[in-house]
């Protein structure tokens, strides 16, 4: 049985270190801080997310489900992704499950820390990660909104 994710102690204070690792710019594979707008309170939160990233192509993944900011990202329809001094405001758009599948494949094989969120692991058949879809929503990144020169402007919300 997957495990339910819970904003313990333990999990702010690991975000709030990679956080600040992210904004000095070193270098975390596929990681990047996401900021969006919240869907009820318009302030911004920040919070950090790895990728699957395949030549040009970038999927947003959420492990842990339907957490806060998959919640305001899907309102928003775009999220920033702010990673050392880069910041590019991004269009996202939800995949289908067969896609979604696909890609919660990789990202298990890619991301192991977040294996025990799931029911399945990087071995099994796609098919078995069909049935993970619902559970674990994945964005396209579909290209740039604008192109944010002032990397200040971000990174200062909280988690939600």
């Amino acid at each position: 049985m997957a495990r339910t994710y819970r904003r313990t102690r333990w999990r702010r204070a690991v975000n709030a270190l990679v956080r600040a690792l992210l904004r000095l710019g070193l270098p975390i594979p596929h990681t990047y801080l996401l900021t969006v707008k919240g869907r009820k309170t318009g302030r911004l939160y920040t919070t950090p997310v790895t990728l699957v990233e395949r030549g040009t192509q970038r999927w947003l993944v959420a492990p842990y489900g339907e957490v806060n900011w998959v919640r305001n990202a899907r309102a928003a329809g775009q999220v920033t992704l702010h990673r050392g001094r880069r910041v590019e405001t991004v269009r996202i758009q939800e995949v289908t499950p067969e896609e979604t599948a696909a890609i919660l494949k990789e990202y298990l094989r890619q991301v192991p820390v977040v294996r025990p969120y799931f029911d399945v692991s990087p071995d099994d058949p796609i098919d078995a990660f069909v049935a993970e879809t619902p559970r674990h929503p994945v964005f396209r990144i579909t290209g740039p909104v604008d192109h944010c020169q002032n990397p200040a402007r971000f990174g200062h919300g909280e988690v939600e």
